[in-house]
């Protein structure tokens, strides 16, 4: 009897984990980039540190694509300046939340 409700258990256990995992992927939006404009003149990255090297600097009012959130406190951006897109990472307090 111990050896059924042990494996009937361990099932049930791996039934839940198993739809946990099917729920989150469907719960994640597949969104393109979105179009916001900046508040503040700001410094595009091309990586996520300040010491990266800076590809250009975008004026305050410019639109921008926001093409992912990386983290607290950069996110992936998609710039067409002069005529060059350019893509890269910009800080988080560019934009208005």
């Amino acid at each position: 009897m111990k050896k059924h409700l042990l494996c009937l258990s361990s099932l049930a256990l791996l039934a839940s984990c198993s739809a946990t995992s099917n729920e989150s992927r469907s719960n994640q939006a597949s969104t393109g980039p979105v179009a916001h404009n900046t508040v503040v003149e700001c410094i595009l990255y091309d990586g996520m540190t300040k010491e990266s090297q800076q590809l250009t600097t975008i004026s305050s009012g410019n639109e921008v694509q926001v093409m992912d959130t990386v983290d607290a406190h950069f996110v992936k951006v998609r710039v067409t300046a002069a005529g060059k897109t350019q893509n890269g990472y910009m800080y988080r307090t560019c934009f208005s939340k």
